[in-house]
């Protein structure tokens, strides 16, 4: 089972919600930690906004890596989200994201955190993994395939 695997849980995984932004994204997955992870929604919005500000962390071909530093927080957490409908992210390759793999990593995790990211874009840098995310409809399968990957 691979790094990520390890920080990332079926009830973290949520397929084909309807958000309209960005910002609508963020406040989901803000949620989503907060019902699992007990880390405050404002936090985890604050800090996915603030390290957007800096630079889209969209991939290219549909995907966005959010990622933010929460204080407090003793281990990373991941979510897997999949988007019914994509939406602008000002990609690299100019497409519209509906793929998101959020990313929350304890305040100091500098290098845990480079390594987790580092294995994400390899990962989802692959075509058939990507469309594997844009077709499966059980969050368990979505799971296995980032725990075997």
């Amino acid at each position: 089972m691979n790094q990520f695997a390890n920080i990332l849980s079926v009830e973290n995984i949520l397929l084909d919600i309807n958000v309209t932004s960005k910002k609508r994204a963020f406040e989901q997955a803000a949620l989503l930690f907060e019902n699992h992870q007990g880390v405050s929604r404002s936090t985890v919005f604050d800090s996915l906004f603030s390290r957007e500000r800096l630079g889209s962390t969209a991939l290219g071909h549909g995907v966005a890596v959010p990622h933010g530093r929460i204080p407090n927080l003793t281990q990373p957490a991941a979510a897997f989200m999949r988007l019914a409908n994509p939406i602008p992210f000002d990609a690299p390759d100019n497409e519209n994201v509906n793929i998101l793999v959020i990313l929350l990593v304890p305040e100091n995790a500098t290098q845990e955190h480079l390594e987790i990211l580092a294995s994400l874009a390899k990962t989802l840098s692959n075509e058939e993994i990507r469309a594997q995310l844009q077709s499966l409809d059980d969050e368990e399968a979505i799971y296995h395939l980032f725990a075997q990957s």
